[in-house]
């Protein structure tokens, strides 16, 4: 089955196909026959395109919408300049995967887009203005171009996280303002933080009731997981992806009287002070230079800049923190598993994190830890009670198979 894998932004879309169906699931064999995303969409899109393993091709368009953009990736996909044996029409595209951010308290799994379950998605509109319009945009453009025939599935990223109990989601405000507006927290990154449980417990052969990880996806944005018994307990994003850890612009967790004060003493309205923690905090607000670790980590080895040395010390304690609280609350964990951009690729990050917990147990192979650069595999030493691996998320492939699951009415896998 040929999977379309869709993640449609407010001016972006980034897309994959894959095939797969039970058999290659089961052997861990699907095949990704192409990638990319068109961005600036609105006006002079950028175009990249991938096939296969091939080269990239960058190029520019005028595409008002996603719709516009879609037609012009399925024109491309159906191309030969696209060079895909498989895919000659339409027709070749059996199936269409969505990303979508919220599913709210309504959804627990990934589901088939019905007219009822798009009414669903709407209605967790309010609990992600910015990004479950643009998801809606994405699936309605398939439907226009594929038509009714060709199923579509949503697959949320706080799904993973609707196992989380009482006493993990709810905040300690007066309990009306939960039952009247479903104040509470999320969660997200979920579908990231399920893959890489998934390939850890594949990895040291365990069922799921074995699993027992604090997994890191660790990136612009960054989040952490408590998984106990293949489930998710605790996650550090809350009601929007703003709680928990220090990210790329994010500010992560504050005193919540710091906005009425911020806004107060610079004269911002609350919306303003919402952009500032979103877009101009974590690693960026505190290093004054940049968003990125990769950057970051280059300008403290050159120059040990104060700043910089800073923003990477504040974002390794609180991922310590965070660590340390879901080793209490999960009684002890089996491993630590990182993932995202700067998890599977800074093994500087990784060791300034690990560095905290020789108590537990934990003794970095430094050696492997430098090794593993987008790979996945063990970096703890032998010996070690609390271990740590490097796995790369692919959340794109986890939708292409909950997409044939749901078609096909296989149970969610255990």
């Amino acid at each position: 089955m040929n999977v379309l894998v869709l993640n449609a932004g407010s001016s972006s879309l980034k897309f994959q196909v894959i095939a797969t169906d039970l058999e290659r699931i089961k052997q861990n064999s699907d095949e990704r026959l192409c990638r990319g995303q068109v961005e600036r969409i609105g006006g002079n899109a950028i175009i990249t395109l991938q096939s296969g393993q091939g080269a990239r091709h960058k190029s520019t368009a005028p595409l008002r919408d996603i719709g516009a953009a879609l037609d012009y990736v399925l024109k491309w996909l159906t191309s030969a300049e696209s060079d895909i044996p498989d895919i000659n029409s339409p027709e070749d595209i059996h199936a269409v995967g969505n990303r979508v951010v919220h599913g709210g308290e309504l959804f627990s799994e990934s589901a088939l887009i019905t007219d009822q379950v798009l009414k669903g998605i709407e209605d967790c509109i309010d609990l992600a203005p910015l990004h479950n319009p643009s998801n809606i945009q994405g699936m309605m453009a398939a439907r226009k171009i594929f038509g009714q025939n060709v199923p579509q599935v949503a697959v949320f990223d706080t799904a993973f996280h609707s196992s989380l109990a009482e006493p993990a989601y709810l905040y300690a405000i007066p309990y009306h303002l939960y039952q009247r507006h479903r104040i509470r927290r999320y969660g997200f990154h979920g579908t990231s933080h399920r893959y890489v449980a998934h390939r850890y417990r594949a990895l040291r052969q365990l069922t799921r009731e074995q699993t027992n990880v604090i997994t890191l996806h660790l990136g612009n944005g960054a989040s952490a997981t408590a998984i106990r018994a293949g489930k998710s307990i605790d996650s550090s994003m809350g009601m929007t992806p703003l709680e928990g850890l220090v990210m790329g612009t994010r500010s992560g967790d504050l005193d919540p009287s710091l906005v009425s004060l911020i806004a107060m003493k610079e004269g911002l309205s609350a919306n303003e002070v919402d952009t500032l923690l979103n877009t101009q905090s974590g690693l960026l607000g505190i290093s004054g230079l940049s968003n990125d670790m990769r950057a970051l980590c280059d300008e403290l080895h050159q120059h040990d800049d104060r700043r910089v040395r800073l923003a990477i010390e504040i974002f390794c304690w609180r991922a310590r923190k965070y660590i340390g609280a879901y080793l209490a609350c999960m009684n002890g964990a089996d491993a630590l598993v990182f993932t995202g951009g700067i998890g599977e690729n800074s093994s500087t990050i990784r060791a300034r994190i690990c560095s905290g917990f020789e108590w537990a147990a934990l003794k970095l192979d430094e050696e492997q830890n430098d090794k593993l650069v987008g790979t996945e595999g063990e970096i703890s030493a032998e010996g070690s009670k609390l271990r740590a691996y490097v796995i790369p998320t692919d959340e794109e492939l986890l939708i292409a198979r909950d997409t044939v699951r749901v078609i096909l009415g296989e149970p969610h896998p255990s």
